[in-house]
C-alpha cells in the first residue's frame, strides 16, 4: 500500500525529527487516523522522499522521525507551458492543477494583447500545485513563474527547446502529434520542451509572427476548437509523450 504523502520544504536528513504543518498533523490525526509508530512519506518538491513514522500525533503539531532518503532522477523530458492567464481564474486554477498531475515542469502565465484578466494569485496558486504533486505521488513540484507580458517573453527566448504555438488561425500548421513522434523518433536522452497557448480569443497574428520569428513551429491540437484550458491540457499531455 502506498504510504500517505506530505510536502515540507525544510532541510531534512535522515533521524531528524521533523514537526509537520498544523494541516498535515490534522490530515494525519482526523483524516486518515494514523497512529504512533504509523509510516509516512515526506517530499521537500526537488526530487527527494523521505520515510518517516510518526513518534508524536497531535492534531495541530505531529512529529516524526525519519529513517530512510531517497533521490528521484529528474524526468527525462522537461515540459514547460507558457499560457495565458484566463478570464475566469477558476479555469485557470484547474489547468495549473491537471498540468502538474500530469508531470510539466513549468508553468508560465503569459499576458497577452488579448488576455482579459491579469489577476494573479500566487500562494494560492502555489498551494494548488503543491496539493497535485502529492494527489499523483510525484517528488518535483512545478516551477510556477510570475506572469509575464508576451512581447518580453518572445523578446528573451533564447530557442534552447522544441519549440510550438498552437493558434486557430488559417494557415500553414503542424500536428503537435506529428511533431513530438518527429521528435521522439530521434532518440534523444534529454530534451526541453515548451509551447505556448493563446487566451480565449486566441493570439493575435502579430503575436504568432513574433513566435514564429524565434523559430516556434505553428502547430494544431486538431480539428474541434478548444477552450484555452483545455488547449493547454491536451498539449501538456501530447508534449509530454
Amino acid at each position: 500500500m502506498e504510504l500517505p504523502l506530505f510536502f515540507h520544504d525544510d532541510p531534512i536528513s535522515v533521524n531528524d525529527l521533523v514537526s509537520l504543518s498544523p494541516d498535515a498533523s490534522k490530515h494525519i490525526g482526523q483524516v486518515l487516523r494514523l497512529r504512533t509508530g504509523d509510516a509516512i512519506k515526506l517530499t521537500d518538491g526537488k526530487g527527494n522522499f523521505w520515510i518517516a513514522t510518526i513518534t508524536s500525533n497531535d492534531k495541530k503539531n505531529s512529529i516524526v522521525r525519519v529513517l530512510d532518503h531517497t533521490i528521484v532522477p529528474g524526468p527525462e523530458i522537461s515540459v514547460t507551458i507558457a499560457i495565458s492567464l484566463l478570464k475566469n481564474a477558476g479555469r485557470f486554477e484547474w489547468f495549473i492543477e491537471k498540468a502538474t498531475e500530469i508531470g510539466v515542469s513549468k508553468i508560465i502565465p503569459l499576458i497577452c494583447e488579448r488576455t482579459e484578466r491579469q489577476h494573479f494569485r500566487a500562494e494560492r496558486l502555489k498551494n494548488i500545485l503543491i496539493s497535485a504533486m502529492l494527489q499523483s505521488g510525484q517528488a518535483r513540484l512545478a516551477r510556477l513563474h510570475d506572469p509575464i507580458e508576451y512581447p518580453k517573453f518572445i523578446s528573451e527566448w533564447d530557442g534552447s527547446h522544441h519549440q510550438f504555438i498552437a493558434h486557430c488561425m488559417d494557415g500553414d500548421k503542424k500536428h503537435l502529434a506529428d511533431e513530438i513522434a518527429r521528435i521522439n523518433s530521434g532518440h534523444v536522452d534529454h530534451d526541453a520542451r515548451i509551447i505556448l497557448i493563446g487566451p480565449e480569443g486566441d493570439f493575435t497574428r502579430d503575436e504568432v509572427e513574433a513566435a514564429i520569428a524565434k523559430k516556434f513551429i505553428a502547430v494544431s491540437l486538431g480539428s474541434n476548437r478548444l477552450r484555452a484550458e483545455t488547449a493547454g491540457l491536451v498539449a501538456a499531455t501530447l508534449i509530454s509523450l
